[in-house]
């Protein structure tokens, strides 16, 4: 299994002590701890650092490590421009660049895509014709793109990756829809199922229907703490802070555990049986320092998962 850790650049944990420049500095700490790689999400209804510069500063201040997107959402730039942006991140890492990409989710993400001018209904559509887009502009140059809802009569000549193709796109999502267009056009996985064995059945589907080699990802949210009420508290904080929604909820959502070192290796261990092979942890905890309090705590539970 390898392990990643996603950065707390939302503007809840910024305003809890956190800055922009101490971001890079967690992620040279996480590569010298042996995380595998280093993940920024996006958004616009809940303000944050700017995933590509983000990461584009990481790549620069890193030697090693995987940097990737958890996830993109494609639908808020200019698809040209992003597949010009990616590849020169990919150039700048030397092809360590993973996007993961997302088209958003129902009771969250209407208003972010009205402001981008994507209709939210056509939202699956116009991922799958950005993606196809990025990948034709990343292998050669051409004239024109028309797709479901995206058509270009002309286009410019893109910029060329680190790697022939382009980098790797990993899709999020676990319907039933997401899993056979990951299965159709997309290099990895990246759900969040609360159940270790609806992750089973997703990757099953997934396995089923194509030959590909697709990578088996996990986005999972944790606390590390041997106080189980301690670290509902904290959850249940950072559920508020960053959704403006109970931890009831979100964790009916997204898969979300809390508990000692040993708790987290089981919990971890069961998705690693149900097929995951790559796991983004991301610490949920407002508190000022708390990720990096963390980190250490993180790279046991990654021992003891690989053990």
């Amino acid at each position: 299994m390898k392990f990643g850790l996603l950065l707390p650049a939302g503007q809840a944990q910024l305003e809890a002590g956190g800055t922009p420049r101490a971001l890079v500095e967690l992620a040279r700490e996480a590569e010298r701890l042996g995380f595998a790689s280093i993940w920024a999400g996006d958004s616009l209804a809940r303000a944050r650092v700017e995933p590509l510069t983000l990461l584009t500063a990481i790549a620069q201040a890193t030697e090693r490590i995987t940097v990737g997107t958890a996830v993109l959402m494609p639908a808020h730039r200019n698809p040209v421009q992003t597949a010009m942006t990616l590849a020169s991140l990919d150039l700048l890492s030397e092809g360590r660049l993973v996007v993961g990409v997302g088209a958003g989710f129902p009771g969250f993400s209407e208003q972010e895509f009205a402001l981008s001018g994507v209709a939210f209904r056509t939202r699956f559509s116009h991922l799958d014709d950005v993606v196809a887009l990025w990948r034709e502009l990343w292998a050669a140059t051409p004239k024109a793109f028309h797709g479901k809802v995206l058509h270009y009569d002309w286009l410019p000549e893109g910029v060329r990756p680190a790697r022939p193709g382009g980098p790797p796109i990993w899709l999020g999502g676990a319907t039933p829809a997401a899993l056979r267009r990951t299965a159709d056009r997309y290099d990895g996985w990246l759900p969040y199922p609360p159940d270790p064995a609806d992750y089973a059945s997703g990757l099953a589907t997934i396995r089923a229907a194509t030959n590909r080699a697709v990578t088996p990802a996990l986005f999972l949210t944790v606390y590390v703490d041997s106080d189980p009420r301690r670290g509902e508290r904290v959850l249940e904080d950072y559920a508020q802070g960053n959704y403006g929604r109970p931890l009831t909820e979100m964790s009916g959502i997204q898969a979300t555990v809390t508990g000692s070192v040993p708790e987290v290796v089981a919990a971890v261990r069961r998705y690693a049986e149900a097929g995951a092979e790559h796991v983004m942890l991301r610490v949920g905890s407002l508190e000022p320092g708390g990720v990096e309090r963390q980190l250490p705590l993180l790279a046991e539970v990654i021992a003891g998962a690989v053990a």
